[in-house]
């Protein structure tokens, strides 16, 4: 149950904050990905309510069935590549190691904002 307490907080133990955050352009891997490159991690919501998503056990994750714009799971994009010739983004989720690639998935990279990868990121400002 709910309780009243104390705020435990104490500004002195933090080392930085947020000054402020940005939206990427919604839809825009092409953007996205500069500001993976240039800026770091962005926080991104997905459409993960495929079955396909839950399964995911390794490779290149290429889903049609996924929503482009509709999210309902959000997610952290840290890096980007290709393999055999698909472009991906490495996305880290929050279900843990024994999800997925160790906690991560290759989403499909370059496939018109599959899953709506590119269509809720947002990074903070310090």
């Amino acid at each position: 149950t709910a309780q009243d307490n104390t705020c435990k907080y104490d500004a002195s133990q933090s080392v930085t904050s947020i000054s402020s955050y940005v939206q990427t352009p919604s839809g825009d891997e092409i953007a996205l990905q500069e500001a993976v490159q240039n800026v770091g991690p962005v926080s991104v919501c997905i459409d993960a309510g495929q079955g396909s998503f839950g399964s995911y056990g390794g490779g290149v994750y290429d889903e049609p069935r996924c929503d482009t714009w509709m999210a309902n799971h959000a997610v952290t994009i840290v890096g980007f590549g290709s393999e055999s010739g698909k472009d991906y983004w490495l996305v880290r989720n929050s279900w843990g190691t024994w999800w997925g690639e160790s906690g991560y998935i290759k989403m499909s990279r370059n496939k018109g904002n599959q899953c709506a990868i590119a269509t809720y990121g947002v990074y903070p400002v310090l």
